[in-house]
């Protein structure tokens, strides 16, 4: 809004008020309302301080900028993941190419938000980060995504985008964060990305992504985070990736069907915080110099063809650890894992484990919250280790030689899970069982009156002497 030049006292100071009432530019309130308006459900009353008159650069959401005139610099809607009180139904109105001034969207976690993809950002100059997540876009990403030259990031993640990643993306040479995970996206992941050679973050997990992964890091040195999980991707780790060792801190390529051995460069991968190679077609040992990742905390191996020997590995603190499901045949659990002061997560299930669980004394056990030792070999009682754990949500030991009475387990307020079927467990059952959300104590030695539950009648079969719902009534 102008003003003329020469005024009156009494017109500047109803101008300024005026100003002050609505002190946004009328293309960014009509563009924005023109948003609203393609709003059909708001059940947060998200938008409710978005109305016609008002200083927009007040609404919910809106960051303007003093130095543009109070432009609108920023839009803002974010709601909390899962919630659905906190969602936006409808489509993007392109009446938003009116904000000439807007540099960032961050349209998050509203659930309900659909359409193709915005064509209304090709008409936004300044426009240099781009986060729509979590919300219901689908159809392809268009090629002219490759204009976007100004993008430092962009991220489309958990929506449902499909077709291939268009290779005009590699034409965004500013670009830091990709992030095309959680979508419906096909084909095999462009050559072409490796000219992004500012990027340090590049997540195209949980798609449909498929062929082997290509030789493109040379030209991504500068990573830190990489995700290529949850896809179809075939074929053998390639060895460029460990150009990347220097800086990479997160690398995730689980639930693919990867072949081969795992790399020995891996060793070389210092600063590595997370490795997910799970649920792939690994084969061999795992290498020696494993023993060089000394800072990695969460190690997930699980769900492969991996075999003996294990490497005795020299990490300070893990904090979470899955080996299971492999060929190993560890005998123990490692001294490196019970000296951990951080660990949360064990999951050795089917690692060849022969030993008496009272042996095995980790020095801190508060963190705990999953443990999974079950298809072992294992003896003894469970009791002494449970009993130190204020915070474990699940248990699953099935398939072993525990014997110990299960009265004597302490029942945590947060544990949900616990499975000890196929044991040698005795004594009654708890009524402590009626917290659990799931509860298989089946093929024990259990005897007596079940407290009332509600787990189906397989979570107690196959003990001695078992009676109650949803077993047979008890005699009299």
């Amino acid at each position: 809004m102008r003003f003329s030049v020469v005024l009156t006292a009494s017109l500047l100071v109803l101008s300024l008020l005026r100003l002050s009432a609505a002190a946004c530019h009328r293309d960014d309130e009509s563009g924005l309302l023109g948003f609203k308006s393609g709003i059909t459900a708001d059940p947060s009353g998200m938008l409710t301080s978005w109305k016609k008159g008002t200083d927009c650069c007040k609404w919910f959401g809106i960051t303007c900028e003093t130095q543009t005139g109070n432009r609108v610099r920023s839009l803002t809607l974010v709601g909390r993941p899962g919630n659905l009180t906190t969602s936006l139904s409808g489509t993007v109105s392109p009446s938003l190419s009116k904000l000439q001034f807007l540099d960032s969207i961050y349209l998050q976690d509203l659930n309900n938000l659909s359409g193709p993809f915005p064509n209304l950002i090709f008409s936004l100059p300044k426009i240099d980060i781009i986060y729509i997540e979590n919300n219901k876009f689908s159809g392809p990403i268009p090629p002219r995504v490759g204009e976007l030259t100004q993008l430092i990031a962009f991220s489309l993640e958990g929506n449902r985008f499909s077709g291939p990643i268009p290779s005009s993306i590699a034409n965004l040479g500013q670009l830091i964060q990709l992030k095309l995970g959680g979508n419906l996206l096909t084909g095999a992941i462009p050559t072409a990305l490796q000219r992004l050679s500012n990027l340090t973050l590049l997540d195209l997990a949980r798609n449909h992504l498929s062929g082997p992964i290509p030789d493109i890091f040379p030209g991504l040195t500068n990573l830190i985070s990489l995700s290529f999980s949850h896809n179809n991707l075939t074929g053998k780790i390639p060895a460029s990736i460990s150009i990347l060792a220097p800086k990479l801190r997160f690398l995730e390529l689980g639930h693919n069907s990867l072949t081969g051995a795992i790399p020995g460069f891996f060793g070389n991968f210092r600063a590595l915080d997370t490795l997910d190679l799970s649920w792939n077609k690994l084969s061999g040992p795992v290498p020696k110099s494993f023993a060089n990742l000394t800072k990695i905390f969460n190690l997930d191996l699980s769900h492969n063809n991996l075999v003996d020997p294990f490497p005795v590995m020299n990490v300070k603190g893990i904090e979470s650890l899955d080996l299971s499901h492999n060929s190993f045949n560890l005998g123990s659990i490692p001294k490196w894992v019970a000296s951990s002061p951080i660990i949360y997560s064990l999951k050795l299930a089917k690692c060849g484990l022969k030993m008496k669980l009272e042996d095995f004394r980790p020095v801190e056990t508060y963190f705990y919250d999953y443990i999974d030792l079950s298809d072992n070999e294992i003896t003894g009682s469970p009791v002494q280790l449970l009993n130190r754990t204020d915070y474990l949500v699940g248990f699953y030991a099935s398939g072993n030689k525990l014997k110990f009475d299960l009265g004597s387990l302490r029942f945590v307020e947060r544990l949900r899970f616990l499975d000890l079927s196929r044991n040698m467990v005795f004594g009654k059952v708890p009524k402590a069982v009626s917290g659990l959300s799931e509860l298989n104590v089946s093929h024990n030695h259990l005897c007596g009156a079940l407290p009332p539950n509600k787990f189906p009648a397989t979570s107690f079969a196959g003990n001695d002497c078992l009676c109650g719902s949803p077993l047979p009534p008890c005699k009299p």
